[in-house]
């Protein structure tokens, strides 16, 4: 194959691009993230019990603005308004870090589209309080070191593998959850993934997650050919298998729609906005990460104060914004980041192309229900590797720097304490319900904060060795 040389202005982020090299470069970053932007919802639409039945337009019409929401805030990321925005080589999508957050806010209110009501109103709320701290973060920047960005990503990633694991599984609900053809499926697409990730090169190796959703669609489709497409559970009652893909909601969805503004009435109810205002300070710090591995790796220079304000400013209101089309928080992606940083291409005319991209992709409704009928076993084959590769993200920022006594003790501390608290929440049976509601089930806000907390309260290592 003859090597296509990229232009040198590929690797600026203000040159001008000729169009047939940005929109395929854009195009990498939408494969990157595109899977990752939707699973959040399709896992938070599903524990609300609002991915089927009568609410099956519903989550249809939120994936579609799920779509169009990051392609905005990505455009407002890259070229800012006024003080919103950083000027910087970032994609923006539904965060998965809130995932956690969401499912114990599910759990006390009992799901329904109540309880996703409520999810949005303290999305808002959130994330205006989230722009307001960007404003500020300049004297708050030194609270917010490698170590304590590092275990924040890393407690977010470890709180995400049981949730990759149940849809590995075919999701929670399903009457069929773990049986041999689920977890086949889902062993299938991450096979597919690693075999694309590790021998390929170039947009097939960085698209490698999209070609392994496309191969779980044509393995699902194949089996629903050869193999019984319903069970019968021990009370005799018949149901669909879990892998089954539903063509009817794909027929039935409209060609073009404009995505709807607040499809579900949004509730305010402290039980969502304690902890979901308190996952916004911990996303705050993961963006301040991004970013700085952004620059660092695509621009080998540390982000200005400016830069981190805007990017956070943008993370803050973009949330507050996709809330309002009933789209859980954007913030920074993390995939793309090491997509910059592997590729230097970090040129602002490609990323908008994507940005573009994802927006036409938000005006079709068949794209989003094609997308809401992706059985949970092929998203959990994906979504096991995208989670764990958080994990390990978090170790790289981590160890950026060498390991000292004082960093080692952060880290242990806020995983051992924090994050162990948060995950077994029995253990706060008998503590005040405000607690309760802060740590929730996830361990992300309580490793957060005690990594803060030990980075200010412990001395410098100088002075400790």
């Amino acid at each position: 194959m003859k090597e296509v040389k990229l232009e040198e202005s590929a690797y600026q982020f203000d040159a001008k691009m000729s169009l047939k090299q940005a929109i395929p470069l854009g195009l990498q970053h939408v494969c990157a993230m595109f899977v990752g932007n939707l699973t959040p919802l399709l896992i938070i639409t599903s524990a609300c019990g609002i991915a089927g039945g009568e609410f099956a337009d519903l989550q249809v019409t939120l994936l579609q603005s799920a779509m169009f929401v990051a392609g905005v805030v990505t455009l407002v990321q890259l070229f800012t308004i006024g003080p919103v925005g950083g000027s910087v080589p970032i994609i923006m999508g539904t965060s998965s870090g809130f995932i956690g957050v969401f499912n114990s806010v599910v759990g006390s209110m009992g799901g329904g589209v109540l309880a996703y009501g409520a999810i949005m109103g303290a999305s808002i709320i959130g994330g205006i309080f989230e722009g307001v701290l960007g404003f500020f973060l300049e004297p708050l920047r030194k609270f917010f070191p490698p170590v304590v960005t590092g275990t924040v990503v890393l407690s977010i990633g470890l709180s995400l593998i049981s949730v990759g694991i149940n849809s590995f599984g075919g999701g929670n609900g399903a009457k069929d959850f773990g049986s041999m053809e689920n977890l086949l499926l889902a062993l299938f697409v991450l096979v597919v993934i690693l075999i694309f990730k590790h021998w390929t090169t170039g947009f097939l190796s960085s698209s490698a997650i999209l070609i392994g959703i496309l191969a779980g669609y044509i393995a699902a489709f194949v089996m629903g050919l050869v193999l019984p497409t319903t069970g019968v559970t021990a009370d005799g009652v018949e149901f669909a298998k879990a892998w089954v893909l539903n063509w009817n909601k794909v027929a039935q969805a409209s060609w073009f729609a404009i995505p709807k503004l607040m499809p579900v009435k949004i509730v305010f109810d402290m039980r969502a906005i304690m902890p979901v205002m308190i996952m916004f300070v911990v996303t705050a710090v993961e963006t301040v990460g991004d970013i700085s591995g952004v620059m660092e790796g695509g621009m080998n220079r540390e982000p200005t104060d400016k830069e981190l304000s805007g990017g956070v400013i943008c993370d803050g209101l973009g949330s507050s914004f996709a809330a309002l089309f009933g789209v859980l928080p954007n913030t920074s992606f993390s995939q793309n980041v090491g997509l910059v940083a592997m590729t230097k291409v970090v040129n602002r005319m490609a990323l908008a192309s994507g940005a573009i991209f994802l927006i036409l992709c938000g005006l079709i409704p068949k794209l989003g229900a094609l997308i809401s009928i992706m059985p949970q076993a092929v998203l959990g084959g994906a979504a096991v590797m995208m989670f764990s590769s958080i994990v390990v993200s978090g170790i790289q920022l981590i160890t950026k720097e060498k390991m000292t006594p004082r960093q080692l003790t952060i880290v242990s501390v806020a995983l051992g304490v924090g994050y162990g608290m948060g995950a077994n929440s029995g253990i706060l049976a008998q503590a005040p319900h405000a607690f309760q509601l802060i740590c929730g089930e996830s361990g992300i806000v309580p490793a957060a904060f005690v990594a803060i907390l030990l980075n200010v309260l412990l001395p410098k290592d100088d002075k400790a060795e």
